[in-house]
C-alpha cells in the first residue's frame, strides 16, 4: 500500500470521517482519529476498527485526512503541517489509492448535486456502472472499488484539499458568492472551485457555462441552458421538453460531461437511451421536491438551497403567491438579488432559526417569526404559519417554499434533516385539512 506512508490522522469524523475509516479499515490500514464531538456511531465504528483517540502532545503524523467542515487554518492541522504531515481530505486520497478510476468531478455555488445525479443516471442509461458520491451521499471512498464510473460532487471545502487530485472531466456549474464566513473573501472561495482544474492535462476535458473563463491545462466546452446539446452541437431533446424541476443549465452541462466520459471509456453513445433517460429525470429530494399539495397549494422541499443561484432559482420556479420559509445560519449569502426575485412572487416571509429574524427584515417583506421546542416543532410552526397566510377558504393556491438561505446546523444535523421535518410538517397538515374537509362534507350532507 503506497498511497499513505506512515503515521496516519483521521481529523473529524461524522459522515466523511467514517467513510475514511472504513476505506482504511477495508485496505487493511490503521489510522488514529480525532473529533471535538464525537457521537456514539462513531466511537463505536472507531472501536470496531481498533483506532485509537490521537494524543496530539505525543504524536507526529505523516498524512492528516481532514474532514471538510475543519476549516483550513485550524491550528490543529497547521500544527501537524509544521512538523510535515501531509494534510488531505477524502476526494484526494480517493484519487491516490485509485488513480485509475475514471472519474467526473463537480462543483460550482448551485446545481452540482443535481448535475451529479443526472450524469450518473445518464452513464448508467449508456450501461455504465456509475455511482454518485462526496459531497452528496454516500461518501466517495464508500464508491470506489464498486463503480466502473466514479461521479464526486466537490465542495469548496473538499477542494481546499486536493493537492494532486486530477479527474479526468471536470465540470464547473456557475460561480457566484457563498460560504464568505469561511473562506473570507470571494476570490478565495473562487481560487478554492478552481482546485478541480489545477491538476488537469490536455488529456482531460473541463466543462464551463457560458461566458466563464478559468486558466486550465484541460480541453475546455462551454454549455448554455438555451441548448440541450452535444459536443457538435446535436440537440439531444428541446429545451421546453426538460421535465420540470430539472434546470436546463444543469442538464445541458451532465449531456457534455456524460459524452466526454463515455469517449473516456471508448463507448459508442446511445442517443435513444440519452434522451430517454433525460425524459424521466426529476428533482434530487431536498431539492426543489414537491413532497405535499392541498387543492391548489404546493409544498416545496429546498432545503438544500442556501447558495444566492439557488434560492433565487427556486423563487423564479415556484408558482406564486409564495409563503417563503427562510432562516437558519447566514453564511454570508447575497439578499439584494433575492430580494428583487421575491418581488411580486412571495406574499410573506416566514422565519425561523438563528438567523430567520434577520434574513425576514432585510428581504424588505411582509414576515412573521416563529419558534418553539426544538427542530420539528419550530418546523411546524413555520408551515402552518405559511398555510395561515396563503389563506384556508375558497380555493388556495400558491406555494409553500422552504428555500431557507441560511446552513441547517442551528437547529438540525444537516440539511436532509431540515428537509424532512419539513416535509413531516407539509403532510401531516395536508392530511389534518383532509380530515377537516371530510367532516365538514359528511356534516353538511346529514344536516337536514
Amino acid at each position: 500500500m503506497t498511497f499513505l506512508i506512515g503515521p496516519t490522522l483521521i481529523y473529524g469524523l461524522g459522515r466523511s470521517g467514517r467513510g475514511v475509516a472504513r476505506f482504511l479499515a477495508r485496505e487493511e490500514l490503521k489510522a488514529d482519529w480525532h473529533d471535538a464531538r464525537p457521537q456514539p456511531e462513531d466511537l463505536a465504528l472507531m472501536a470496531e476498527y481498533g483506532f485509537p483517540q490521537a494524543d496530539f502532545l505525543e504524536r507526529a503524523f505523516c498524512t492528516v485526512i481532514a474532514a471538510p467542515g475543519v476549516p483550513i487554518d485550524h491550528p490543529d492541522l497547521l500544527a501537524q503541517g509544521a512538523r510535515g504531515a501531509k494534510v488531505i481530505g477524502e476526494a484526494e486520497l480517493a484519487y491516490l489509492a485509485r488513480p485509475n478510476l475514471p472519474m467526473v468531478g463537480v462543483t460550482g455555488t448551485a446545481g452540482k448535486g443535481s448535475t451529479v445525479v443526472l450524469i450518473t443516471n445518464l452513464l448508467r442509461g449508456q450501461g455504465v456502472n456509475a455511482q454518485e458520491g462526496g459531497n452528496i451521499d454516500p461518501p466517495l471512498l464508500d464508491v470506489v472499488d464498486t463503480a466502473q464510473v466514479a461521479v464526486a460532487e466537490l465542495s469548496s471545502f473538499q477542494l481546499e484539499r486536493v493537492p494532486t487530485f486530477r479527474p479526468a472531466v471536470a465540470v464547473i456549474t456557475n460561480l457566484s458568492a457563498d460560504h464568505l464566513d469561511r473562506h473570507g473573501t470571494l476570490e478565495a472561495y473562487h481560487a478554492a472551485k478552481r482546485n478541480i482544474t489545477a491538476h488537469q492535462t490536455g488529456a482531460d476535458l473541463l466543462i464551463l457555462p457560458a461566458g466563464l473563463s478559468i486558466a486550465t491545462q484541460a480541453q475546455v466546452l462551454h454549455f448554455t441552458p438555451a441548448s440541450l446539446a452535444l459536443a457538435n452541437g446535436q440537440e439531444v431533446l428541446p429545451v421546453s421538453e426538460l421535465p420540470a424541476g430539472v434546470h436546463p443549465a444543469n442538464a445541458a452541462a451532465a449531456l457534455l460531461a456524460t459524452e466526454a466520459m463515455m469517449e473516456r471509456l471508448g463507448r459508442p453513445l446511445d442517443l435513444p437511451a440519452l434522451e430517454g433517460t433525460l425524459r424521466q429525470a426529476g428533482p434530487v429530494p431536498g431539492r426543489f421536491e414537491t413532497v405535499a399539495r392541498w387543492r391548489g397549494l404546493s409544498f416545496v422541499n429546498d432545503s438544500i438551497a442556501t447558495r444566492t443561484l439557488a434560492v433565487q432559482s427556486a423563487l423564479e420556479q415556484a408558482a406564486p403567491p409564495i409563503a417563503w420559509l427562510v432562516g437558519g445560519r447566514d453564511k454570508g449569502a447575497e439578499i439584494e438579488p433575492l430580494r428583487q426575485a421575491a418581488q411580486g412572487r412571495v406574499s410573506r416571509v416566514i422565519g425561523f432559526g438563528e438567523d430567520g429574524e434577520k434574513f425576514a427584515s432585510e428581504l424588505g417583506l411582509p414576515f412573521l417569526l416563529v419558534n418553539g421546542e426544538g427542530g420539528t416543532e419550530i418546523m411546524g410552526n413555520a408551515v402552518r404559519a405559511a398555510v395561515g397566510m396563503l389563506g384556508l377558504t375558497g380555493e388556495p393556491v400558491g406555494t409553500v417554499l422552504l428555500s431557507p438561505i441560511g446552513t441547517s446546523f442551528d437547529l438540525y444535523r444537516d440539511y436532509a434533516e431540515r428537509g424532512r421535518a419539513f416535509t413531516q410538517a407539509a403532510r401531516e397538515l395536508v392530511a389534518e385539512l383532509e380530515t377537516q374537509t371530510l367532516e365538514a362534507q359528511t356534516l353538511a350532507e346529514v344536516t337536514p
